[in-house]
């Protein structure tokens, strides 16, 4: 048999399926919303389209102009012909295209996105080449496999470390950050993503002619893999990620001990008065709500700290939680961006130190940007009287359950 029957095989077996791994219009639409407001007429790259069912939805909802891209000419005829059967051909235009060797200049999209194709690059490399194609507030959407355990079975272990080596959603979100992005989100895909794929999949594999060439071994690679799914899937799953590139205006890092004085000045500052100082500095104090490593600056350009953002602990009901306060900007950097990159920041930082949720009351225009939604929906109150749209919760780990219940916050803040 050659390797271009087993190929042919494949693709065959794969043709007429809605998607070509893990996914649902459900999950593209979270995605969407995670990446933020968008220009009127977003550009949009879709890397590894498929037959297209993410492009459709993009153009369709976002009013996005599409450049889908495969290296499978036939499943860019499919997207083709759904784009002119839906009326959106004037906006998914398809290239038959490698990912990895891309044709466009620096700054081209708006979004680039990849949903259950990035492997074919591996996540690291892609992270690093497709960052240039990013206009300036431009957002990387991914969607790749995780492990979903710390400590997956010998079967799934083998097998992946044979086909593809695997991270946690944490520790691809590390190598994001330390390739240079901000994570606005990251989450895993529900179970029923797998069985958008595997459902289709499998009824084509039911219905294969194995007497073809190079279908036998097809036919077998696909019942390995959904076997392997349903016996050992508690090990591993998908994941989505929304990625920005840092503002390389501002360089963030974790608070030293020679910034305390600045930072103090600058907190006293931006709220006109010592108390937030001073709640700093008592926090800093109480061993039960410092957090090392969650106290955050933003540096100036000459060097100076510009803006400040701590996390500390609290507990909703008698689970433990993060509490986002304060944030501060020196009044000569305010409405600069010195603020959101140094949030994003220690949002980042939190997630990567195992935080699962962080809790802000505060502007409800503002905080949402971040992520931030009502606490309310998540049944999470404060112990005091505040409007419920400006108590606000972030969930940075949805594998552990959110907890309910009453707010608890450190002394230092006298609630």
């Amino acid at each position: 048999m050659s390797d271009n029957a087993l190929h042919d095989s494949f693709f065959a077996l794969h043709h007429g399926l809605p998607r070509q791994g893990p996914g649902s219009d459900t999950t593209t639409r979270r995605l969407l919303a995670l990446a933020g407001r968008l220009p009127e007429r977003p550009r949009v790259l879709d890397l590894g389209c498929g037959p297209g069912r993410s492009a459709l939805l993009l153009a369709a909802e976002a009013g996005a102009e599409v450049t889908a891209v495969d290296t499978h000419e036939p499943f860019l005829a499919e997207l083709r012909e759904s784009a002119a059967a839906r009326g959106l051909d004037g906006s998914v235009r398809t290239l038959h295209a490698d990912m990895g060797a891309l044709p466009f200049p620096d700054g081209s999209f708006d979004l680039v996105w990849a949903e259950s194709s990035v492997f074919v690059l591996g996540f690291d490399r892609a992270l690093a080449e497709w960052r240039r194609l990013l206009a300036p507030g431009g957002t990387l959407v991914l969607t790749e496999c995780v492990w979903t355990t710390a400590e997956p079975g010998p079967v799934a272990r083998a097998f992946w470390e044979e086909n593809y080596p695997l991270r946690t959603v944490t520790g691809n979100a590390e190598a994001a950050v330390a390739a240079g992005y901000r994570v606005l989100g990251a989450f895993t895909q529900p179970e029923s993503d797998w069985d958008e794929y595997y459902g289709p999949l499998a009824a084509h594999v039911d219905a294969a002619d194995t007497a073809v060439p190079g279908m036998a071994e097809a036919v077998a690679g696909a019942r390995a893999e959904i076997e392997l799914r349903r016996e050992h899937g508690s090990d591993y799953g998908y994941a989505g990620f929304v990625l920005r590139p840092a503002d390389p205006r501002w360089h963030t890092r974790q608070e030293t001990a020679e910034d305390v004085p600045a930072v103090r000045r600058i907190v006293a500052a931006a709220f006109g008065a010592d108390a937030e100082a001073e709640l700093v500095d008592a926090l800093r104090l109480d061993p039960d709500a410092w957090l090392p490593g969650l106290s955050y600056v933003a540096e100036a350009p000459d060097g100076s700290v510009a803006a400040h953002a701590l996390v500390t602990r609290c507990r909703v009901g008698d689970a433990p939680a993060a509490a986002l306060a304060p944030v501060s900007v020196a009044p000569e950097h305010q409405r600069t961006g010195a603020g959101q990159a140094v949030v994003r920041a220690v949002i980042d930082a939190a997630r990567l130190r195992g935080e699962p949720l962080v809790l802000v009351l505060g502007h409800p225009e503002y905080y949402p940007r971040f992520g931030f939604a009502r606490a309310s929906a998540y049944g999470i109150r404060p112990g005091f009287e505040v409007p419920d749209e400006a108590m606000m919760a972030l969930v940075l780990d949805d594998s552990v359950p959110v907890p309910t219940g009453t707010i608890a916050y450190p002394a230092a803040f006298g609630v």
